[in-house]
């Protein structure tokens, strides 16, 4: 009997059996320096556009053959690539990508890949429908006009901060990608590629009778065909040499990119501004071995890769500080001691990521100390409101159960009054800046991918809300009063909420609940029971909850999907906060699932419930049913626009807390488990 076994066999109840077998599978997961990192899982997107990036500026990566066959190895049965787990239809974008990158290592058209993937794209309407980001690759490389693509001018550099269109009123993930593309833009950086791998059986009709023209989808007397407009404007000033000061501009922005590098050589914690910026330096006479370029590479094989298999794959970013923090979360919901070895190198690791540095959001917040956490642990530029409440809710629950460090109140401390200061105007919380939310920013050609702002969000709301009664913030603070007036404003009318970073409305849901409880918002009040109501009316017939990231699309499949863990944690965590007496029985049936599906201490889950970016350009719930939206939005629910995430460790620590939790109320699992 192995010890997993003996482990259950020593416990008397579902619940019991299952936090034990959790808790021992999440200790062997911990590493050394105390934190975990779950792996963050994306689409093909990833490998296919480091490898382009390679054959740009000429690297040669150690495992290339492991990137091809992780791209292979992702390719649906129809020959395309998806954005997520068991997506409707493919994606254009990830499978022109794709094909291009396999093309560009030697990969021939008649390869039974390829002719699968050649054969969709060109019967999904071929390239004219891809979006602007994956042009600028096929321009990298020599496949597009430069001319078609967006003209990002580096002058952007130079607009004073009142300016609409001044870099800092964009998301912070927008900014850090749009200056290293103007540099790529204002070069127009090509490296072709090599004869024999070129892309003509893309171009059936021949590439003169290619539509390289951006995509018009409201009249030329609109925000976007103004934008359309002077971008031709643009184009016309560029290809006669009229742009005065862009030697300045292109120092300015270099000078940006280089100051704004991570500690561990990525930009932004993430991979649009990296692999940009390695690009954009390159092509400004930054060498292979030039220290910055150095730092940019050695920084993919130190924690970004991940194999499975034979196959290896890149991440878009790394979740350490988030996965840590509601790894001591899940822990402490199971009970875990104060004395707990465990507890202690993970809170130690947590507090040693403080971020210290007056990053970006300096540029809209005065006179508040530098203090927080990021997402990753190297990113000094962008710590995230986010992750700051949540780790501010583990320390003061380790703080309660007797477990100190020393520097954690001052850390605290400088957290709460930063996370304070960045409340927007509107009551609500950001992730990563204040009152980022000019919508008309989003109508410049650029903007056909992800979201280009940063406003307030209701489960990011919910978080600092939650944060705050832990801290001991009254209800009655300005600044909790206005973060409530916002959610109560944000609530739909069946009760729920959107979720902006997590997998849909049961995520936001679930976030929301706990807040309103935990500040003292009764559970039986009228807005709480409905929201309550509503979690318990999505649970599915075997006892779970799941929703379709095609819900993000179709108002329809909100609340609806596969079951899976992390998706009936949220619902089982917000019943327990807010309808534990009423919905005794659903919650039962979930706890169930939970023991049910565990396997090995664990719980399998290849369906994608984190959301980087729904695609609606504004960063915010957009009203679905409206025609003229979905127009101009040209995305359907395979999410095109979109940007999905597997947090391989969501389906652990989030069933965890849920168990621990239930099991604090009474509950054992034994009513509808067996």
């Amino acid at each position: 009997m192995d010890a997993l076994a003996r482990i259950r066999d020593a416990r008397d109840t579902p619940v019991n059996a299952a936090i034990a077998a959790a808790a021992a599978w999440l200790r062997e997961q911990q590493s050394p320096e105390g934190f975990w990192a779950g792996m963050l899982e994306s689409n093909a997107c990833m490998e296919a556009e480091w490898l382009l990036a390679f054959h740009v500026i000429g690297y040669r990566y150690p495992d290339t053959d492991g990137l091809l066959r992780g791209i292979l190895e992702r390719q649906r049965a129809d020959g395309a690539w998806e954005i997520y787990y068991q997506a409707p239809t493919g994606d254009i974008n990830a499978t022109v990508e794709s094909y291009a990158a396999l093309r560009a290592y030697g990969y021939p058209p008649d390869a039974e890949p390829l002719r699968r993937a050649r054969e969709w794209i060109l019967a999904n309407g071929g390239l004219p429908r891809t979006r602007v980001f994956t042009r600028y690759w096929l321009a990298l490389i020599g496949e597009w006009p430069w001319q078609a693509t967006p003209n990002l001018p580096p002058e952007l550099i130079r607009l004073p901060r009142w300016f609409p269109f001044n870099i800092y009123n964009f998301a912070c993930w927008a900014r850090a990608t749009m200056l290293p593309i103007a540099l790529l833009s204002a070069r127009r950086h090509v490296r072709p590629l090599p004869a024999g791998r070129r892309l003509d059986e893309l171009f059936p009709g021949g590439r003169d009778a290619m539509d390289y023209r951006l995509p018009r989808r409201e009249g030329w007397l609109s925000w976007s065909g103004f934008f359309l407009a002077a971008d031709r404007i643009l184009h016309a000033l560029q290809n006669a040499g009229l742009t005065p000061g862009r030697r300045a501009a292109i120092a300015r922005c270099i000078e940006w990119i280089v100051r704004h590098q991570d500690a561990d050589g990525a930009w932004g914690g993430i991979q649009p501004p990296w692999v940009y910026a390695v690009m954009a330096l390159h092509a400004e006479g930054y060498a292979l071995d030039h220290p910055v370029m150095r730092r940019a590479l050695s920084a993919l094989e130190a924690h970004w890769t991940f194999t499975r298999g034979e196959c290896r794959y890149l991440q878009a970013s790394e979740s350490p500080v988030w996965d840590t923090a509601l790894a001591i979360l899940a822990m402490l919901d199971c009970g875990e001691p104060a004395d707990s070895p465990t507890l202690r190198a993970a809170a130690q690791w947590l507090l040693a990521q403080e971020v210290r540095y007056p990053g970006d959001w300096t540029q809209t917040v005065k006179g508040v100390e530098p203090g927080g956490w990021a997402f990753e642990r190297a990113n000094l530029h962008y710590p995230d409101i986010d992750d700051t409440a949540v780790v501010l809710i583990c320390l003061q629950r380790l703080k309660r159960i007797g477990l100190e460090l020393p520097g954690m109140d001052a850390a605290m401390r400088r957290a709460t009054d930063w996370m304070l200061a960045m409340q927007s105007r509107n009551g609500g919380w950001g992730a990563f800046d204040r009152d980022n939310d000019r919508r008309l920013l989003t109508r410049i050609p650029f903007c056909d991918f992800g979201e280009t702002l940063d406003p307030p969000s209701a489960d990011v709301t919910a978080h600092v809300i939650e944060a705050c009664a832990a801290l001991g913030i009254p209800r009655e603070h300005p600044a909790v009063q206005r973060g409530l007036a916002f959610l109560r404003a944000e609530q739909e009318e069946d009760g729920s909420w959107f979720g902006r970073w997590g997998v849909n409305h049961i995520y936001g849901t679930s976030a929301v609940l706990q807040a309103l409880v935990a500040i003292g918002e009764p559970a039986d009040s009228g807005w709480v029971a409905a929201a309550a109501d509503w979690l318990a009316a999505c649970q599915n017939q075997d006892g779970g909850w799941g929703e379709t990231c095609a819900s993000y699309m179709d108002p329809d499949l909100i609340g609806h999907g596969e079951s899976t863990p992390s998706q009936t944690a949220w619902a089982l965590l917000g019943l327990l906060a807010a309808g534990a007496e009423r919905h005794r029985a659903a919650i039962d049936a979930g706890l169930a699932f939970l023991a049910q599906r565990q396997q090995d201490g664990s719980w399998d889950e290849p369906q994608y419930t984190g959301t980087g970016f729904p695609g609606y350009g504004v960063g915010a719930r957009v009203a679905l049913r409206d025609p003229v939206l979905a127009k101009r939005l040209a995305q359907g629910t395979e999410l095109q626009r979109g940007f999905m995430i597997n947090y391989n460790l969501y389906r652990h620590y989030f069933p965890m807390s849920a168990l621990g939790r239930a099991r604090r109320l009474g509950f054992d699992g034994r009513a509808t488990a067996g």
